[in-house]
C-alpha cells in the first residue's frame, strides 16, 4: 500500500499517546524514475508545507543489503521525519497543497512502510 486513507489517519489520531511522533519511512522506488519522482516530492514539501506543520527530516539514507531480514526486505531509502504531534501529520496529509503533490510520492514507489514511532526515554 502506498496511499494513506482517512480511516488510517483517524486510527492514528485515536491511538495518539501525545507528544512528538517520528514517522519511519521505508521506501522501494520504481526502477523507471522513481527516485527522481520522490526527489520532486521532497522538494515540493521543502518550503511552506514543512514550515506549516513543523516537520523536520531527522535522517535520510540510502538502503543497503539487509543483513537480517526475509528475502525482499531490503529498502532503497530510509527516512525518519519528526512531527510535533500526530495531529500535525494528519493535518498535513489532508492539506490541499499537500494533496496536490502527493501523487509524486505514489508515482515514485512500488512499496513502502510508513510507521509512527514515539520516543522512548532511555
Amino acid at each position: 500500500m502506498i496511499e494513506i486513507d482517512d480511516r488510517e489517519l483517524d486510527a492514528l489520531l485515536a491511538d495518539d499517546p501525545g507528544g512528538p511522533v517520528v514517522m519511519l519511512n521505508l521506501l522501494r522506488f520504481r526502477p523507471d524514475g522513481g527516485r527522481e519522482s520522490y526527489q520532486r516530492y521532497a522538494e515540493a514539501l521543502g518550503g511552506a508545507i514543512n514550515a506549516r506543520y513543523g516537520l523536520a527530516v531527522e535522517y535520510l539514507g540510502n538502503g543497503g543489503r539487509a543483513l537480517v531480514a526475509e528475502d525482499g526486505q531490503a529498502w532503497d531509502m530510509v527516512v525518519l521525519v519528526r512531527y510535533p504531534d500526530r495531529k500535525a501529520f494528519a493535518d498535513m496529509i489532508r492539506d490541499p497543497e499537500y494533496q496536490a503533490v502527493a501523487h509524486l510520492r505514489s508515482e515514485a514507489l512500488v512499496e513502502s512502510v510508513l510507521q509512527p514511532t514515539t520516543p522512548v526515554g532511555l
